[in-house]
């Protein structure tokens, strides 16, 4: 029997090895890396290594439109996969609706990936939201095993001679290592519904091909995080374990940083005490394997909750 999800939750520790997915910039020679404070489980302040929720979003973004090209709804803009989306759609940007629910109806119809991920559509004065589905907290480093080093390259000219600093120029790279904690929830009850009408601008098959293609992204961002520097520091994915939590009412889907040593059973226990009814669900992973088949499971089995009926 297919179950339906209202909110899913993925609380994990990821190890990566020797990456820079996320850098700040550069200064001279030297690229920054991103560094962040952050409160640790036992109370004291640590600054660590951190990979940021916009990041992982794009990721998670970037996959759903492969998987969606040819096969869903996008405006012009995604086609090209463009940061500005719809924005980039000179159609629809020119036709915009006078209220503005009957605005997001058109572009719920219009583009999947608008739908899930969000956008703000600003013209002259006028500003009309759509939240995204997905929402990615940062990705940081426990204190205790997160370490970054900075490392000397340099760039060898072909052929020797004339301005060796011109021709040879030395520059240090970051590099991370260490286990990260990673929070994301998705509102699967969301997928095609307009928040200002307080209706679906679509029909229940286009949701679900768009929650199918969802929920394999978000699969594939943590199979494959890309970011900065691959070509040379594609990072090395050690392991992957956590919990995955799913609601099948309005109850939200509990989430806890991994940041905490008792995250699980904390998200298991939180689970239990929310539900009178088995509506809320967890399911441990103990590698990138066992989490691929948590999620292929669900894909088989589930479809998206729909508000009111």
């Amino acid at each position: 029997m297919t179950t339906v999800i209202y909110s899913l939750s993925i609380c994990g520790r990821v190890t990566l090895d020797m990456h820079s997915l996320n850098n700040e910039g550069g200064e001279g020679n030297q690229i920054q890396t991103r560094m962040v404070n952050i409160v640790g489980a036992d109370g004291e302040l640590y600054n660590v290594n951190a990979i940021s929720g916009d990041m992982f979003k794009h990721i998670q973004a970037e996959h759903l439109y492969r998987l969606a090209r040819g096969k869903l709804p996008l405006c012009a803009g995604c086609q090209i996969f463009s940061a500005s989306r719809v924005l980039d759609d000179p159609d629809f940007m020119g036709n915009l609706a006078d209220r503005d629910g009957d605005v997001i109806n058109a572009l719920l119809n219009k583009c999947a990936i608008d739908d899930l991920e969000g956008n703000l559509i600003a013209k002259g004065n006028r500003s009309v939201p759509r939240k995204s589905v997905a929402e990615f907290a940062w990705v940081v480093g426990l204190p205790e095993v997160t370490r970054t080093d900075s490392y000397f390259h340099v760039r060898y000219a072909a052929e020797r001679g004339g301005d060796e600093r011109a021709s040879q120029p030395i520059f240090h790279r970051p590099a991370s290592s260490g286990i990260y904690a990673t929070v994301a929830t998705f509102e699967m009850a969301r997928i095609g519904f307009n928040d200002i009408t307080q209706e679906y601008a679509i029909d229940e098959d286009e949701r679900a091909r768009r929650y199918q293609a969802f929920m394999q992204s978000i699969l594939y961002t943590f199979v494959e995080p890309n970011g900065a520097m691959r070509g040379t520091q594609n990072p090395h994915i050690v392991d992957f374990s956590g919990v995955v939590s799913v609601s099948s009412t309005v109850a939200p889907a509990p989430a806890l940083s991994p940041l905490n040593d008792n995250y699980q059973d904390e998200v298991e226990t939180v689970a239990q005490a929310l539900d009178g009814n088995g509506s809320l669900k967890t399911y441990r992973f103990d590698s990138m394997s066992n989490f691929a088949e948590v999620m292929q499971s669900l894909m088989a089995d589930t479809r998206p909750y729909r508000l009111f009926g």
